[in-house]
């Protein structure tokens, strides 16, 4: 079974989000309370870049399972330690297409945007934790393995052993990019 089994926010700009009961999503923002959330971009370097861009990094999402992998490489992390909202357990997150729809509990309801682009704040807070977390397919292909990014479409609470389901989105899909 997918579930949810973290979430975090943090109102300030900082690497790690600490964990919470609860969180609520609100929709076409992002995460109540947490420095991420709006309707444009909201991450630094992007709001440098262009400011008026939708911001399409509302939420981010990670699986516990990179977790797992990490502590085999000696890296020692905790839920909200590298930023993200929602830690789930139990799901493939970077295997979903563009457009899949996640359902957290029993009223969030998020789609997927594309990948989180590992970047050197990694290594700040874990020296070589970027480089592991990214890796090539065998035919060269790199592989960003720090969670993916969504955008709220219905809002709602979402808590710690919620239900994860996914809609897949209908016709041709396409794999996830860094957004």
């Amino acid at each position: 079974m997918s579930q949810v089994i973290a979430v975090s926010r943090h109102a300030n700009y900082s690497f790690s989000k600490p964990n919470a009961a609860s969180i609520t999503l609100l929709a076409g923002l992002g995460v109540a309370g947490d420095i991420h959330a709006g309707e444009l971009v909201k991450h630094r370097s992007r709001v440098a870049r262009d400011p008026t861009v939708p911001n399409l990094r509302q939420v981010h999402l990670l699986h516990a399972e990179l977790f797992d992998e990490l502590a085999a490489k000696g890296f020692s992390l905790t839920p909200g330690a590298i930023g993200e909202n929602v830690t789930t357990r139990g799901l493939d997150l970077l295997a979903l297409p563009q457009g899949t729809l996640l359902r957290l509990g029993a009223e969030a309801l998020l789609r997927v945007t594309g990948l989180r682009n590992p970047c050197l704040q990694l290594d700040r807070f874990a020296p070589g934790l970027m480089a592991a977390t990214l890796d090539r397919t065998p035919d060269g292909k790199l592989v960003r393995k720090a969670g993916i990014m969504a955008v709220v479409v219905q809002g709602g609470e979402v808590r710690p052993g919620d239900p994860l389901t996914v809609t897949l989105p209908e016709g041709p899909t396409l794999p996830l990019e860094p957004v």
